[in-house]
């Protein structure tokens, strides 16, 4: 990763501005402005911890079926005081077209899709806002797919990489902490809640957090070894009050879950879904695998007003009094769902089972009544009580200052030493370190001048395993406990191609490739790194077909043909968008 010096002066944290509007076809979510391109474009997104790029609505994302109103419904704002079909990349002067490339993810949760990428200017802002926290030639992911209703902001730091001859891409979040734009690479988070008071819009605050927004908890989350699954919780137990069964314990055991607001749901063991569904009188869907609440059973838990508790800790399993509870209304599950998932509005329960462990996530659901303040530098993150007073108090902005030696931070300025070392003794130091610097740019030079037949292979920032809360300004890494980040080894990337008979990604001639089948290989050995497949002009790669790790394309299923006037299709039978993406 190329990491520029750092400023001496320690910058203010950055407040991302809310649209002031409720937005999302799976409920109602507070969304954020940006603006991305030259001139900008103005869009409205949602906020994703697990992603590391920019995603936002192109025109191909909207058919004639899908109405009129439909660019707006997915974040699109007025441009050159007209409506917005989506952001345009063709009249973007700083535009850079990478390619056509899978949408891998959520691919563990079956989000399938293919998306443009390239190379843009992205503010943190509407394009009017000269003050707007900005950043060129950042990524910029175009989406078409349903199953992506809106675009978000990553919150990741997960480098991309696009091709095994290249560097890999630092996330957006990283560049603004490496560019001296926020002071510490962390954020605080929450999703805002329309239910509360008079509609309480999202918070989110780049480098620091505000206070007045979530009640304090004195537990700290240490990051998951896992890079893909960073924000890692134990939800030790659920329990529901004044449900349809009364007070009902909808756990018999721990698991642990991903948080991740990048999807609206809770993603739960098969027995926890059983439990709600008796608990909350729901109706499975298998249609669209959605738990729906019937008009008789909607209005008796309005009356009911029923909440939820969810503890949560750093393992399965409760270890005393190391633990938040985050208390949930009915009015946080209390969504509808609408087009293309249903053609009218439906009311919906947002839980969906999980196949298997690798899917237990907590959605966008939980951050509603939840504040997530995460420090990638000391490898923690906090939950924390969302608070709502009533009214709501000016905000009170606190930083969250680097780490005093953090390794994430390798410019920043060393202090002298104090332990009194003589003159001479610093001089013979000084010749000696003279020496050593010769001979190391020998070397240097020597190996400079190979021919370099790999690019370098990417690398993970390890788990840090620390357990100082992450809202402790200035905290020393060399407090008791604390540990400083270790670099993991990197695994060189490899790409699978397309066979030479095939035709070309998206493009609409030869045959397509599944969205539901392998559609990038995700390199086990760089599980934060995403890689997204070249479509054009690759030669498959000569894995065994019983070899370990090999990944396979699966054949299209079937052909997919536009529907016709206003024939409504679920969500779930719909095909992929990825053909006019890239015509």
């Amino acid at each position: 990763m190329a990491i520029r010096p750092r400023a001496s002066t320690v910058p203010a944290p950055y407040v991302v501005s809310p649209s002031q509007s409720f937005d999302g076809n799976d409920g109602a979510w507070s969304t954020f402005s940006i603006s991305v391109g030259t001139p900008g474009q103005d869009l409205r997104v949602q906020v994703s911890t697990k992603s590391g790029e920019t995603w936002v609505i192109v025109p191909e994302g909207c058919y004639p079926e899908d109405g009129a109103n439909c660019p707006s419904l997915r974040g699109a704002q007025t441009f050159n005081s007209a409506a917005s079909p989506g952001f345009q990349s063709n009249i973007s002067s700083t535009w850079s077209t990478i390619g056509v490339y899978s949408l891998d993810l959520e691919n563990g949760l079956n989000y399938t899709g293919n998306g443009i990428y390239g190379y843009d200017r992205v503010a943190l802002g509407m394009a009017s806002d000269t003050s707007a926290l900005s950043l060129d030639k950042q990524i910029v992911t175009g989406i078409a797919e349903m199953d992506y209703y809106m675009g978000h902001i990553g919150l990741g730091v997960q480098p991309s990489s696009f091709s095994s001859l290249s560097q890999p891409i630092n996330s957006f979040l990283y560049q603004l902490w490496n560019q001296t734009k926020i002071p510490s690479l962390s954020y605080g988070y929450t999703a805002g809640a329309k239910y509360r008071l008079k509609s309480v819009f999202g918070n989110l605050i780049l480098g620091g957090y505000d206070d007045t927004r979530f009640t304090p908890s004195n537990v700290s989350f240490s990051f998951s070894s896992d890079a893909a699954r960073l924000l890692t919780v134990g939800v030790q137990s659920i329990v529901a009050m004044n449900s349809l069964e009364g007070v009902y314990s909808l756990t018999t055991t721990g698991h642990l879950s991903l948080i991740d607001s990048t999807i609206p749901h809770l993603w739960l063991p098969r027995d926890i879904c059983d439990g709600f569904e008796k608990a909350f009188g729901l109706t499975y869907d298998p249609t669209t695998d959605l738990y729906l609440v019937n008009d008789t059973i909607h209005s008796k838990l309005q009356s009911l007003n029923p909440s939820i508790t969810i503890k949560l800790g750093n393992s399965a399993f409760s270890t005393g009094s190391n633990y938040t509870n985050i208390v949930l209304p009915y009015a946080a599950f209390d969504l509808q769902a609408s087009y293309p998932i249903y053609a009218n509005a439906t009311n919906y329960f947002p839980i969906r089972r999980a196949a298997n462990d690798t899917q237990y996530t907590l959605g966008r659901t939980l951050l509603q009544e939840a504040y997530l303040i995460v420090d990638h530098e000391r490898g923690n993150f906090t939950l924390a009580q969302a608070a709502f007073p009533d009214p709501l108090p000016p905000p009170h902005i606190v930083s969250i200052m680097p780490p005093s030696n953090s390794m994430t931070q390798p410019n920043a300025t060393s202090t002298p030493s104090k332990s009194g070392l003589g003159t001479g003794a610093i001089a013979g130091i000084a010749a000696g370190g003279g020496a050593l610097l010769l001979f190391i740019i020998l070397i240097g030079t020597i190996i400079w001048c190979r021919p370099r037949r790999k690019a370098q292979k990417p690398r993970e920032l390890d788990n840090t395993q620390i357990s100082a809360d992450a809202k402790t300004e200035g905290a020393d890494n060399d407090s008791p406990g604390a540990t400083k980040p270790q670099e993991l080894p990197g695994t060189q990337v490899m790409e699978l191609g397309s066979p030479a008979n095939e035709g070309t990604l998206g493009m609409g001639s030869g045959s397509k490739r599944s969205t539901h089948g392998h559609g990038s290989l995700y390199s086990p050995g760089s599980p934060g790194v995403y890689d997204h497949l070249l479509s054009p002009g690759l030669q498959e790669l000569p894995t065994p077909l019983n070899s370990p790790g090999a990944v396979h394309e699966m054949p299209s299923p079937h052909t997919v043909h536009e529907l016709e006037g206003e024939y409504y299709v679920p969500l779930s039978q719909r095909g992929s968008r990825a053909a006019s993406i890239a015509k």
